[in-house]
């Protein structure tokens, strides 16, 4: 059995992008669970936060998972809120390992300031709803069973560094 290698962490963390080089590197499916929910509801993220709210999202985040997760060996992208309920962290730890990774806030606005595409930002502060984000999340986030410190890396060392602990958490 191989286990799944989940990633989550804020927005601007770089999931998608280091779970995309990871699939690459590791020559395991990619699997992004925003892309997912919006080709089963053929509506995007900011369509379904604005026409059905965020506790709908976030019951369809759960939906996805337990389908996703029913297969091993791939490389999984959650949303950044899939930990604030403990039955997703739950059905994650099954059959994976969750990597978190984790930026500041500062440095995550950095990142996505100029994207258009992130519901929860939507206001007049993004860069004080992210902090407040990861303040709210901390707790959630530490029950992953690795940290990965984005801040002064670039991908290929991020990706480097979750084969390195997968691989020694895979020998346990």
């Amino acid at each position: 059995m191989s286990k799944n290698i989940v990633l989550t962490g804020l927005m601007g963390s770089g999931k998608t992008t280091v779970g995309r080089l990871l699939s690459n590197k590791l020559n395991k499916k990619f699997i992004d669970t925003d892309e997912w929910i919006e080709n089963e509801e053929k509506l995007s993220i900011n369509e379904i936060f604005s026409s059905f709210g965020e506790s709908y999202f976030r019951n369809l985040e759960t939906k996805a998972i337990k389908k996703i997760c029913v297969a091993e060996n791939q490389i999984i992208s959650t949303g950044g809120g899939t930990v604030e309920k403990p039955e997703n962290i739950e059905i994650l730890k099954n059959n994976s390992i969750i990597f978190y990774l984790y930026a500041p806030a500062s440095e995550l606005y950095k990142r996505i300031k100029d994207e258009k595409n992130r519901p929860l930002l939507n206001n007049s502060n993004p860069e004080e709803t992210l902090y407040n984000l990861l303040n709210k999340r901390k707790d959630f986030y530490a029950l992953c069973d690795v940290k990965i410190v984005t801040t002064g890396k670039n991908v290929d060392q991020i990706v480097c560094e979750i084969i390195e602990k997968f691989g020694n958490l895979q020998q346990v």
